[in-house]
This record gives C-alpha cells, structure tokens and sequence, in this order.
C-alpha cells in the first residue's frame, strides 16, 4: 500500500490512494525554482510526482538539481511556453502533447505552471493552476492603452485557461487581486511561495559578511518588468560594485546591455548562495514582481533590503525593507549609500527581513498547495485506476 495524500492532522482524505502528480515547469526563470522545491517536499511527504519541462532545455546545473530528487519523473518535453511560442498553434501544440504526457504518466491531478494549456487540451485528470505571471497583467503594470495584437491572443489564452481550471493559485494577495480584475474571475486562492534556505539545500556557504558592503541583484535581467535600468543607473551614482546575476538576452530576444553595474551572467543556487553570503545589500527596483524569489532568498540570507514600491513588495516586505519608487534611480542610490554607510542599519535590516523570510517556507507553500489538491480532489475523486 501505497502513502495517502493525508490532510494537516494526518487523517487521510483518499483512503488507500498515493497521488499521482503531473506539474509542468520551465526552466528561464523562477518557476524551475518554485516546481523543483514543491516537487522535492512534495516526493517526501510520498506522492509520486512527474515534472514536465516546457520551453528551452534546462542548464546542466538545472538538471543535476532535478535528477538529485530521489523519486522525481523528470521529462524534458520540448514543447513551447506560450509567452515565447510564436503562434497560437504552437500553444495549441504544446497543450496537446502535455495532456498527452499528463495521460501517459497516470496522472491522477494535473497541476499547470502555465495555465493556457488549460484552454487548449482536455486532461483525464482535474486540473489545478497558477497564476504566477502572464502577459495582460504584466502589460497593465508596464504600458498604457490596449495589448497589442501579439499580446492579446496569448492573455485570451491564459484567461481561458484560468476558467477552465478546477483551481487557480496566486502567490501574493495583490498579484490575486490584479489577476481577478484583468480577467473578470473570483477570487483566487493564495499560497504564498517559499524557498529552502542555503544550508537546507546543503549547499556550504562561507560564514560572516563581507569585508566591504556591496550591491547585489538577480533574475531576469532582460526582463523590463524587473526594471534593472533603474539600478544600472543608480550604479553610475555609487562608489560601490552593483552586481548582477541573470541572463542579460531573453528567450523572446529582449535584451539588457548594461553601462554602470557589473553583470555575473546566469547562476547556479550554489554560486548565488555564496554571494548572498557575503550579506550585500540586496535591491530589487521591479515594476512587475507577482512575488520575487529573488528577495526571498536575499532576506532568508540577512541581507538588508532597497525595493521598489510596488504592491507586491509591500504586502510582502512592508516594515522589512527600505521602499523607492520603481523608477528613481537617484532615491535608490541614496538609499543604498545610507545603508552601506551604517553597520547597525544593515544588520537591523538584515534581521529584519530574516525573521519575515521564516514564514516563507517550502513546508509552508506545500501544506497550502496540498489543501487546494484536496478540495479539488474531493470535488472529483481520483479516476479509475488510481493506485491502490
């Protein structure tokens, strides 16, 4: 007999059933991150669980990390994502060969980091999805006026994949709230997301801060919602390193050449983990941020805290982090300047974002993911075949 999917006090709501997880993930940004920590945790609490891969082939550091899971199918499919396919008939595709895969594993819940595949293919098994960016909210934040017509066939997608969902999640309240109101649906659930620190992944960090304060981002850095700009401009007004980490040119050919900060190029955890250690001061100046893994791990870190003064950060951060409009690059660099001027600064902001960064666990994000699986599941039980 297999491990039940069991609810918080350990009473089992699928008696005698192991579930059997399907997720897609991709690997360009911080879903791989989000989809290999749940997947992980998710494995050990005895679910069996499939990560289906869309989009670019993950790194050879991506991959070791996924295979290290001991228990974990991992597919890399090659489908498209749909933010990057070029057509609504590569979506259309992708979809198609996903619920294929979906069938093929036995899958008996379906859980959709991209969620127009949900408005394309019919899954033999209920489908649970997550908001955790797309292209009309994102459009929202950064532009005026109506979504061009290479936008608006993509957010028709993700809007009809959101309804057709048996669940919708969203990492944040605001992130919830912007999504609801782009796309005229209830209310979504919210299960905040959560990262393991360095030293539970295992990886071995040097100990103490560095001998000088510097600056330190990551993401996507061609990514205008991440808004780098900002901080390569207050870099030109610093006497300090402002340090990048990401890819500078995008799957969808964006590009970043930066003139002041110092870019580090594409990380793996280990290396980003070692310069965190290094307590810099961690900035962020995004304009669209639906959570931000990035300053999950920096606060989980101890480094002290300069982001922009979006809703999400607020919501997240608010009393543990210094806040600058999106778009003052001058606000920025005097906000760094002061903190790196001031030891006791640095070392109350680091606290302070430490301690809020605790509630932001894996356990945490996977006990919530798992009471959604359960309503859904109990709304429609397991298929025929489910493992006994």
């Amino acid at each position: 007999m297999q491990p039940s999917l069991t609810a918080g006090s350990g009473r089992p709501v699928l008696p005698d059933a192991a579930l059997n997880l399907f997720m897609t993930v991709d690997a360009v940004g911080g879903i791989w991150q989000y989809g290999l920590d749940l997947a992980e945790e998710l494995v050990g609490r005895g679910l069996g669980v499939t990560l289906a891969v869309l989009g670019p082939e993950p790194s050879a550091d991506q991959l070791r990390a996924a295979r290290a899971i001991r228990g974990l199918d991992l597919r890399v499919t090659g489908a498209a994502l749909d933010w990057t396919a070029l057509t609504p008939g590569e979506v259309e595709a992708a979809a198609r060969s996903v619920a294929r895969e979906a069938e093929r594993a036995g899958a008996d819940l379906v859980h959709l980091n991209s969620p127009a595949l949900a408005a394309i293919a019919s899954f033999e098994a209920p489908v649970v999805a997550v908001a955790h960016s797309c292209v009309a909210t994102w459009w929202r934040a950064m532009r005026a006026g109506p979504l061009p017509a290479d936008l608006a066939w993509r957010a028709a997608l993700a809007g009809a994949g959101y309804r057709r969902a048996d669940a919708l999640m969203a990492p944040t309240r605001a992130f919830a709230h912007a999504t609801a109101a782009t796309y005229g649906l209830a209310p979504l659930r919210v299960v905040p997301n959560g990262r393991r620190s360095a030293a539970a992944r295992g990886q071995r960090t040097p100990a103490g801060g560095a001998a000088s304060p510097f600056v330190f981002t990551a993401g996507r850095l061609w990514d205008e919602g991440k808004n780098v700009r900002t901080l390569d401009r207050a870099a030109g007004r610093l006497d300090l390193p402002v340090l990048a980490a990401g890819d500078l040119k995008g799957p969808n050919a964006a590009l970043f050449s930066p003139e002041h900060l110092r870019p580090l190029g594409r990380l793996s955890d280990q290396d980003v983990a070692r310069w965190l250690a290094g307590a810099p001061i961690y900035a962020s100046a995004a304009r669209y941020e639906p959570f931000g893994l990035g300053v999950l791990e920096a606060a989980s870190a101890g480094c002290a805290l300069v982001l922009s003064d979006i809703p999400t950060f607020r919501e997240l951060w608010d009393e543990a982090a210094i806040f600058i409009p999106p778009d003052d690059d001058a606000g920025f660099a005097r906000a760094i300047a002061m903190v790196a001027g001031d030891p006791a600064i640095r070392a109350r902001l680091g606290a302070e974002a430490r301690a809020r960064a605790a509630a932001f666990t894996v356990e945490a994000m996977a006990a919530g993911v798992l009471d959604v699986y359960r309503t859904v599941l109990a709304q429609a039980p397991l298929r025929a075949g489910a493992h006994a």
